[in-house]
């Protein structure tokens, strides 16, 4: 091929190329995609009808919990159904929408992780001014500068990407459409703009993570320092799921993509990328809402209401 302009597909990395262990693959991302699905689901929809959990911090989780189901059905349905249908393309406008998607998703995540970081540091260590700092229309400030930032910055990253001519075949060592993969199918020097807008991206990234890390050790310090063993209890009880899914986060995608070269195999390549793109959507809602008193009763509440209606349902129709 001489360029991108005459490519109309890629082709993803195969799992395997037996059909019991591609049916394997299938079965598995289907329950890990289930999971993240009702997980996240329950969890909006508890945000969303209980009002005792319209405060920012649900606010916050359940824009996290929207990017979740996002970020997952991006890569997931498409990889599933090329181990179902035994292929491995994907087209040349589906790639970019896997881009563009994956991107923004992942973008707002960290971008959402680093408000809710805010969010914990002014309810601990400045509660007089909690409800000034935090003010409903403050939160939708908030989440629409993490929404539209991840959105322009994915535009560019899909749109530099896209514009790099690539003469180095159409396979990507890959299981969906990963930028440091197409960069190596590039046939110029053009590829180093994207290189570079990687490397602020990282940076920017660094950043918010730096911002978070410096918000715990002085909301540490100001839980330590409390009088009241109940109160330090609380305190800890809504700052360390969220803790837990920024380590999760950024200790899978800092290994992925800075673990020495020596390090590098098949495999493992492959089971780490999974751990940073598929895995966190999963279990982030499982992380919530394991010492959150007020997630579990509302969730309940929701599970309740489900069987209930359903069984209604069903009585009404068999009746």
């Amino acid at each position: 091929m001489s360029n991108s302009s005459s490519l109309n597909q890629f082709l993803l990395l195969a799992f395997a190329d037996t059909r019991e262990l591609q049916l394997l693959h299938f079965s598995l991302f289907l329950g890990i995609y289930l999971a993240a699905l009702l997980g996240n689901g329950l969890i909006i929809t508890a945000v969303a009808c209980d009002h005792r959990l319209h405060t920012p911090m649900y606010f916050f989780l359940l824009n996290l919990s929207l990017l979740d189901i996002g970020s997952i059905s991006t890569i997931v349905p498409k990889s599933m159904a090329n181990s179902l249908w035994d292929t491995r393309a994907i087209s040349y406008s589906g790639c970019a929408a896997q881009v563009f998607l994956f991107f923004f998703l992942l973008g707002g995540e960290y971008s959402v992780l680093t408000v809710m970081a805010y969010d914990r540091y002014v309810a601990i260590c400045r509660p007089l001014h909690y409800g000034t700092l935090m003010g409903s229309r403050a939160c939708v400030k908030m989440a629409a500068a993490a929404w539209g930032s991840s959105f322009l910055n994915a535009v560019l990253h899909t749109a530099n990407t896209f514009s790099i001519p690539l003469c180095q075949g159409n396979i990507l060592d890959q299981f969906f459409c990963e930028v440091p993969q197409i960069l190596k199918l590039s046939c110029s020097d053009s590829y180093l703009r994207e290189v570079g807008l990687l490397v602020f991206s990282v940076c920017l990234v660094f950043g918010c993570f730096i911002f978070i890390v410096l918000s715990y050790v002085q909301i540490f310090t100001v839980v330590l320092r409390m009088p009241s063993e109940q109160g330090r209890h609380k305190a800890f009880s809504m700052c360390l799921p969220h803790l837990a899914v920024v380590c999760l986060f950024v200790s899978t995608d800092a290994f992925a993509h800075l673990k020495p070269p020596s390090l590098s195999s098949p495999a493992l390549d492959l089971v780490v990328t999974i751990l940073y793109s598929v895995v966190p959507s999963a279990l982030n809602p499982l992380i919530y809402s394991m010492r959150n008193k007020e997630l579990k009763d509302a969730l309940r509440k929701v599970i309740s209401w489900t069987f209930f209606s359903t069984g209604n349902i069903a009585i009404a129709v068999h009746k």
